[in-house]
């Protein structure tokens, strides 16, 4: 069979993590329209006749402003190792700009090929998208260069069957059944996070992350770090009605994880400066 790892790249909000979940077939990473949302290297796993394509959701490229975003950042680096290509990110709706140039440049220099995935390309007039595509096109030698929708799958299936092109023979590295490498004890923080990102606005998204407890037959525990008591009063809410509704929109997700029905306990927790915290970094796999 054809097997192999192809890297996603691109700067913050341009849909990386939906593309992945698009081209996998089903939700692999959160989506959220906060920038960060995705913090670590995550794997997604599209199986089909005779090929898996391992595909590594990466966070956007962008300065180190603090330990977490040095950890991200490091992520990405070292994410380019030992892979068979790379997907470059743009988005047809924005200007590309100095942050795609500077992501190209990276992506370009790894000598493996770079296929443009000109991303959500939906309701936009076709003059706009081949303007788009021209722009894209003088970014670097790239081997193809695809016009692809993750929200509603225009042209998902001709980029994902140019990625498979791209794969060696090669051995399954991973079980049919499986979609990616997070444990499922870090998809339930995963899909908590994603809610409270939903829910929150301004500095609060990047304040929370997420740590699972416990998760027994009939109840998952769960806390959800922030950095102050202002930011949990945000979390909490009025007679905690925003916790409890990030509990209503993540539990059903959940269950459908683990195929059974739970309660969730959520608690806020205020971890001071936890964006600084190494041990605690490493802890939550960042």
């Amino acid at each position: 069979m054809k097997s192999g790892f192809v890297a996603v790249a691109g700067r913050p909000n341009v849909g990386k993590s939906t593309l992945v979940n698009a081209l996998c077939g089903g939700k692999i990473a959160i989506v959220s329209d906060k920038p960060q949302t995705t913090r670590r290297r995550i794997l997604g796993v599209a199986n089909g006749e005779g090929y898996q394509l391992v595909l590594a959701d990466l966070p956007g490229f962008q300065r180190p402003r603090d330990p977490l975003t040095e950890h991200m950042q490091r992520t990405v680096d070292h994410a380019f190792q030992d892979v068979e290509g790379v997907v470059l990110v743009l988005s047809a709706r924005e200007r590309i700009g100095a942050g795609d140039r500077f992501v190209a440049q990276r992506v370009f220099s790894l000598d493996v090929p770079v296929v443009i995935a000109l991303n959500k390309v939906d309701r936009l007039k076709p003059g706009h998208i081949a303007s788009q595509m021209a722009t894209a096109a003088r970014l670097g030698s790239f081997l193809a260069l695809h016009p692809v929708s993750a929200k509603t799958g225009d042209g998902i299936a001709a980029l994902r069957e140019e990625l498979v092109a791209l794969l060696p023979e090669g051995p399954a590295y991973f079980s049919p059944e499986q979609r990616t490498d997070l444990s499922v004890e870090a998809q339930i923080a995963e899909l908590v996070r994603e809610k409270a990102l939903a829910l929150t606005r301004e500095e609060v998204p990047h304040a929370i992350t997420v740590e699972t407890e416990e998760i027994e037959d009939r109840v998952v525990r769960a806390s959800v770090l922030v950095e102050t008591d202002s930011q949990k009063q945000i979390v909490v809410g009025k007679g905690g009605s925003v916790i409890k509704q990030i509990g209503v929109r993540a539990r059903p997700e959940i269950e459908l994880l683990l195929g059974r029905k739970i309660f969730l306990e959520l608690q806020v927790k205020v971890r001071p400066r936890w964006r600084r915290d190494e041990a605690l970094l490493e802890r939550l796999g960042i």
